[in-house]
């Protein structure tokens, strides 16, 4: 069964451009040419969502806010794509949920690395079913009240299910698998980015949404400036 892919721009060359060469690439890809037109589909039957930002009337913000107020598809991953290059973009589509941000003009390869990365880190549900039905059973990890189901691939504290995306997933899981030492954001890019090119701001930027998510538990991730960042199973000093 081949991935499905969702393209919403209100650019319809953007669309077609990307539909033909996501094709080439074995996705099967559909496009709608505005936020009114995506909430039309069977979104849940996405595995991944192209989403422009600035669009007449829903924009891709309210748009992607709208999926994840939905238990249907609040997973999905969502990669933005849009004219908007500033920081301060880039920083509110991740504080959003993104799972990546592209910037116009794109190359058709970089968006291809950067489908397979997400993609990779989400995890697509035919993988999890194939790994359950092999009897690929992988243990839970713990950190006292911090636990990681990595076979449903959800995080809770205290039995509570955090609200994480795949990206933050991912690092939870990297740190808790290597404790108790600093990492560069490079080994951290190679490690749950997959190597792709991201700005040391993505990585900061999601490190400080992690942190607050987790709560108490975001006193264990260290910073080192200069160096990057660790998962100490020690109290944080004041």
């Amino acid at each position: 069964m081949r991935v499905k892919i969702l393209v919403v721009d209100d650019e319809e060359s953007i669309c077609e451009i990307l539909k033909y060469n996501l094709e080439k690439e074995g996705y099967e890809v559909t496009t709608a040419y505005s936020a009114e037109e995506a909430l039309t589909l069977d979104l849940p039957s996405f595995s991944l969502m192209i989403v422009d930002i600035m669009m007449d009337r829903l924009s891709g913000f309210d748009f992607a806010k709208r999926l994840q107020n939905s238990s249907s598809t609040e997973n999905i991953p969502i990669i933005f794509c849009s004219a908007l290059n500033g920081e301060d973009d880039t920083v509110m589509g991740l504080n959003i949920g993104a799972d990546d941000y592209i910037t116009k003009p794109f190359s058709i390869s970089e968006v291809i690395a950067r489908i397979r990365a997400v993609l990779r880190r989400s995890n697509v549900s035919q993988q999890i079913s194939y790994n359950v039905a092999k009897g690929t059973y992988e243990p839970d990890i713990t950190f006292h009240g911090l636990r990681i189901d990595r076979n449903e691939k959800l995080c809770y504290i205290d039995g509570q299910v955090l609200d994480l995306t795949p990206t933050e997933f991912s690092l939870i899981l990297f740190f808790l698998t290597h404790r108790n030492r600093i990492h560069s954001r490079a080994e951290i890019i190679r490690a749950v980015w997959d190597g792709q090119e991201v700005t040391n701001r993505t990585v900061d930027t999601n490190m400080a949404r992690l942190r607050k998510k987790l709560g108490k538990y975001g006193n264990h991730i260290r910073t080192r400036t200069g160096f990057g960042y660790g998962f100490k199973e020690e109290e944080q000093e004041d």
